[in-house]
């Protein structure tokens, strides 16, 4: 089945030949707050030998990266068992935690390419956490990212991946370093795949609208779940002050059935009105219709955040949201739930960055573990305090 999909993704970005040459690729919000004016074109009139010729590539086109994501939190609760609910990825308690430990290569500087990202720590063990590919062969268990790229020539911009790769959907990522906040949202948490394995393809319609299409496995499925049965549909609108994105994922996701599919509607506005202070709205819609019968779940949620970069090494970062999970098919209980984040940021320097952050979670039906023999309440307090270390990206 690959083949033909591959085959008619090519005929689908042909058309593109004809378009505009595309805009840089969506920034994250921690990119767009910090990305650099671009520079002034070369000037006509120089001689041509007034300019020396740029060094060839050191690494003769590989890119190579690394994270190292640290962290230890004290949650108010007491829980026992020691975890912070709700979370993910700075779930654990009382004791330092490594949360990921990240490598690199990226080569797509010619017609031809592909990315990998491993690692390891409880990040990584967490997003594989229900693929059964990865339970069965533990080296799958490593890896963030896998994909093989194609850019065509005289398509302008239009690129085409088969692998694994995280998904568009989300105003966050896995990286820790990449987000304005160190703890993920709701949204990220319990609305959003992580991963998915199949095609994607990417393709400029204007200098800012991009386009781009899916067919994928199962949520978070290597393989083994309703193999390259599900679409994606992505669309982003990137303009010097705003960047608006539109993700719709649908297939089914029901374990052993191709019966019963799931929809989810994600859409993300950043606003980036300065270098100083960024804003970003991100809001989702999500349903899994059960096989064999007319019920459903549903979900959804709304979040919203900010950064203000008080200096070249200090930023302060809150963000609020809710989350609606009405028939409790995320989260395991029927709640409705709110969120605040204030996250104050230290960059040391390019390599290392230090975060504080204060965390309240409150819901409407008893949900959150207290210290031993207490019921369970309905608001949990949590305090981190990461590190983070940036390798690269070495070029």
């Amino acid at each position: 089945m690959r083949l033909p999909l591959c085959i008619l993704a090519l005929a689908l970005s042909a058309w593109a030949a004809d378009i505009d040459t595309p805009q840089p690729a969506d920034p994250t919000p921690d990119q767009a707050a910090q990305a650099p004016a671009a520079p002034a074109p070369a000037d006509a009139a120089k001689p041509a030998d007034a300019t020396p010729p740029a060094p060839p590539p050191k690494y003769n086109g590989f890119v190579f990266s690394g994270l190292a994501d640290g962290y230890i939190t004290a949650n108010f609760n007491h829980p026992v068992p020691v975890n912070n609910q709700l979370q993910n990825f700075d779930l654990n308690n009382g004791t330092p935690e490594m949360s990921l430990v990240k490598f690199t290569v990226d080569k797509s500087d010619k017609v031809f390419g592909f990315h990998v990202d491993a690692g390891f720590g409880e990040t990584m063990r967490l997003i594989h956490a229900g693929d059964v590919a990865a339970q069965e062969h533990q080296a799958l268990r490593y890896i963030e990212q896998m994909y093989l790229i194609a850019k065509p020539n005289h398509t302008h911009g239009t690129e085409i991946d088969f692998g694994q790769f995280v998904t568009s959907a989300g105003a966050e990522v896995i990286e820790a370093n990449s987000n304005w906040n160190y703890s993920r949202s709701l949204l990220f948490a319990w609305a959003i795949p992580y991963y998915h394995f199949g095609l994607r393809t990417s393709t400029p319609v204007t200098k800012v609208w991009t386009v781009g299409v899916q067919v994928v496995n199962a949520w978070n499925t290597v393989w083994g779940n309703n193999d390259m049965k599900n679409i994606g549909i992505t669309s982003a609108v990137t303009m010097p002050k705003y960047t608006w994105s539109v993700n719709y994922y649908e297939g089914p996701n029901n374990p052993g059935t191709t019966s019963g599919k799931r929809n989810l509607v994600d859409t993300t506005l950043l606003l980036t009105p300065n270098s100083k202070v960024n804003f970003y709205v991100n809001a989702d819609y999500g349903r899994n219709n059960f096989p064999g019968t007319s019920s459903y779940a549903d979900w959804y949620g709304l979040a919203g955040a900010a950064t203000w970069h008080m200096n070249s090494h200090l930023s302060i970062s809150p963000r609020a949201e809710f989350f609606d999970d009405a028939q409790g098919y995320s989260t395991g209980t029927k709640q409705s739930i709110k969120e605040g984040t204030i996250t104050g940021e230290y960059k040391y320097n390019d390599h290392f960055i230090s975060r504080l952050e204060f965390r309240h979670d409150s819901t409407d039906h008893p949900f959150f573990i207290e210290k031993a023999g207490q019921p369970l309440g309905k608001d949990m307090n949590t305090v981190t305090l990461s590190l983070m270390a940036i390798l690269g990206p070495l070029k």
